[in-house]
């Protein structure tokens, strides 16, 4: 009895102990699998917002499917984006990542050096987006004098660097040349705006100061970073102090401002080029904007509303026309107004000719047409007579 006992409780204690070494197990299992979470949380917070491979075919396969038959028209626009202007201020601030805020030189130069993206050479003229003209990311930090180091996990065919924060010249990329394509879509009936391409633009000036010389740096097509674009929120305004706009929302509804210096033509010329006088290349540039932004407008025919309210805008600015340009003077002669002549005295003016004229009618003798008509009537009444007579 007392040896059986014994085995029951050798049992016992073994199964117990093996219990408590699994349950370690498990514990420290878990405790290596939570750090390892921790870890890839922090590291994705690092690297910015991650993009599924779902949602970069999404903004891949956008427009894929359409084609030129369904394009009937389309003109490509060059345009230089100045950051100094007020329009185009979300793209520079913030300098630096505040509270997750990125501008959008950051935000290219983050995923340039994580190879998530693909940058193509500058072409002065011709811009071609395939494997013979990618450029290494490696050869673009060399060549700008960008500070950079290999990153870990970085292999000859997956090259990474790692920049410091304080390493990204986001103070000197002050402008960005966009491609954009004017398109009308014949399903839809409607004209819209696609950006092509995007190229930030240092602005360096030499070691003895002077006027900064402008270096594109690489092109970047937009449909490749858009997933980013879309996740990273800005501000647009001073007046709003919630970032409700993404980067993606501010290009795809043209909240930016830029000069058209190229569009695509047969030459192949930019518009300096083309216009070398300052004057007449600011007109050609406006006559580009002014037929891109109507030309929707002369596709369809005007109804019957449209008709009158369009008469009715044109006889109202040739009346305000005439009363600025002429006045009638007292003697019922037409002068020419002055700047000077206030609309008072031009109402005046007229007032008192309609009076002098209505006076000048009451005034006149009036000549009695009955007894005309009666003497007309005796005298042939006389002849009548005579005749008889005779």
């Amino acid at each position: 009895m007392t040896r059986s006992f014994k085995k029951i409780s050798l049992l016992l204690l073994a199964m117990i102990s093996s219990a408590t070494v699994t349950m370690a197990q498990e514990s420290s299992a878990g405790v290596v699998q939570r750090r390892s979470g921790g870890q890839r949380q922090r590291a994705n917070q690092a690297a910015g917002p991650q993009v599924t491979q779902r949602m970069q075919s999404f903004y891949e396969d956008a427009g894929k499917n359409i084609t030129d038959a369904d394009r009937q028209w389309m003109r490509v626009i060059y345009r230089h984006i100045d950051l100094d202007k007020e329009k185009n201020a979300p793209l520079y601030f913030p300098e630096e990542n505040i509270d997750g805020q990125e501008n959008l030189f950051r935000i290219i130069m983050r995923l340039l050096a994580n190879n998530q993206i693909a940058a193509y050479e500058y072409l002065d003229g011709r811009e071609i987006f395939n494997d013979q003209y990618r450029v290494k990311v490696k050869d673009v930090l060399d060549r700008f004098h960008i500070i950079h180091t290999d990153a870990k996990g970085s292999t000859e065919k997956n090259p990474k660097f790692t920049i410091e924060e304080s390493d990204v010249p986001t103070n000197e990329v002050l402008s960005y040349y966009v491609i954009e394509r004017w398109e009308f879509d014949s399903r839809s009936n409607r004209m819209k705006t696609v950006v092509e391409a995007i190229c930030p633009v240092l602005h360096r000036s030499g070691d003895f100061g002077g006027e900064a010389v402008r270096y594109p740096m690489f092109w970047i097509k937009f449909k490749d970073i858009r997933p980013w674009l879309a996740q990273q929120t800005i501000f647009v305004s001073d007046d709003n102090n919630i970032p409700s706009c993404t980067y993606d929302d501010y290009f795809n509804l043209t909240m930016y401002e830029g000069d058209i210096y190229k569009t695509r033509n047969l030459r192949n010329k930019s518009m300096a080029q083309l216009y070398p006088d300052a004057d007449d290349l600011k007109k050609a540039q406006d006559s580009i904007q002014n037929r891109l932004t109507k030309w929707e407008d002369k596709l369809w025919v005007p109804d019957r509303e449209e008709v009158i309210a369009a008469a009715d805008k044109k006889r109202d600015q040739a009346e305000s026309k005439t009363d600025d340009n002429e006045v009638v003077a007292t003697d019922g002669a037409p002068v020419v107004g002055s700047d000077d002549q206030s609309a008072t005295e031009k109402k005046s003016s007229r007032r008192s000719t309609k009076r002098s004229t209505k006076k000048e009618k009451k005034n006149k003798p009036k000549q009695s047409k009955v007894k005309e008509s009666k003497a007309s009537k005796s005298s042939s009444a006389v002849r009548s007579v005579r005749r008889r007579k005779n």
